[in-house]
């Protein structure tokens, strides 16, 4: 039986082509897009229809094998070659979440290690290791999930941030993965969901899908999380990752350090589920993070209506970095860490 988080997939391989659940007409309509061709994906990660780490890794994998499936190449290096000017292409797409680079580089590592067999069996192990790092996904965000739910106690309240769920994943989410395993245990946990503005992926798209599941989910302004944490509603943070530095600091969707410096400020524990594609020692510190800007119009045209006056200046950045002092932990599939101490999660 299908349940409600795996029916949430947003990224299918079905035929010959790559379904992407568009999230950007959500939660009004649920449509798919067919992808043919890697510039047709970079174009749906660029603008947010595909988004969420995992699920931007996961169609990027599948992107390159788009790219070079109808390559004509006459040998294994020409293929190679091919491969590597569409790694390059997509990376493009989106600089903040290291698990696009991290699905590239794997994708890459996979046709090297098949050394010079036939182009065609070539272009068959790209798409084998697409196919694998979706399965896999799966199971990572459930063991993360486990490891979360030893954190919590039925009754709980919990404020997420952003969209770290089964929209943004295979299956189960990051930061949601521990709602849904407890709402297969029978317990009651108390969801506040941030709307994380600018682009509302909090209220279009976590409320969504917690409300579908049946979760117990309250959506609330980004500007209400102080106040229903004075009120004692709020007992654990629970957010995703994009990027985990080296030193434990942590990029996430913008709005997520002014929540973990009110978490810190009312005694509250703030958790980031982090699978380990995510986290990136080679990057030390968080102020060495690219940040994304996104368009003004993210902003000034909210939801497609004029909010701001003509040739206002806007500062958009997409994601904004968690120093490590105000996380409690950073859960990985491998286990709970202090933020100092994640070097020890990929050991």
């Amino acid at each position: 039986m299908t349940t409600i988080h795996e029916a949430f997939a947003p990224v299918k391989w079905e035929g010959d082509s790559l379904l992407l659940l568009d999230q950007t007409r959500l939660p009004v309509e649920t449509v798919f897009l067919s992808l043919h061709t890697s510039e047709e994906v970079w174009a749906a990660i660029r603008h947010l229809q595909v988004r969420g780490a995992l699920a931007i890794g996961m169609a990027a994998a599948y992107g390159l094998y788009l790219g070079v499936r109808n390559s004509e190449a006459a040998d294994s290096s020409a293929l190679w070659n091919q491969l590597l000017e569409q790694a390059d292409y997509l990376a493009t797409a989106r600089p903040t979440a290291v698990n696009l680079f991290w699905a590239i580089d794997r994708v890459k590592a996979r046709v090297q290690q098949e050394g010079e067999k036939p182009v065609d069996a070539l272009k068959a192990a790209v798409l084998d290791e697409a196919l694998a790092i979706q399965r896999e996904d799966a199971e990572v965000c459930r063991t993360i999930g486990e490891h979360l739910l030893t954190l919590l106690q039925d009754g709980m309240g919990i404020l997420t941030h952003c969209n770290p769920g089964a929209l943004a994943t295979a299956a189960y989410g990051t930061a949601t993965a521990p709602l849904y395993l407890a709402k297969e245990r029978g317990w009651n946990l108390k969801v506040y969901a941030d709307e994380t503005r600018p682009v509302l992926q909090g209220a279009r798209l976590t409320a969504y899908e917690l409300q579908q599941a049946g979760i117990d989910v309250t959506l609330i302004c980004d500007n209400m999380a102080a106040m229903v944490m004075a009120q004692g509603k709020v007992q654990a943070v629970i957010v995703g990752t994009d990027r985990v530095a080296a030193n434990g600091d942590v990029a996430n969707k913008i709005g997520t350090y002014g929540v973990a410096v009110l978490a810190k400020a009312h005694g509250i524990p703030f958790y980031v589920a982090a699978p380990l594609s995510s986290v990136d020692l080679e990057t030390p510190t968080g102020a060495d993070i690219p940040i994304e800007e996104r368009p003004a119009e993210e902003i000034t045209h909210g939801l497609g209506k004029q909010v701001a006056p003509d040739g206002i200046k806007v500062y958009n950045p997409a994601f904004d970095v968690t120093p490590a002092e105000y996380i409690t932990a950073i859960v990985t599939e491998t286990g709970i860490f202090k933020p100092e101490d994640i070097r020890n999660s990929k050991q």
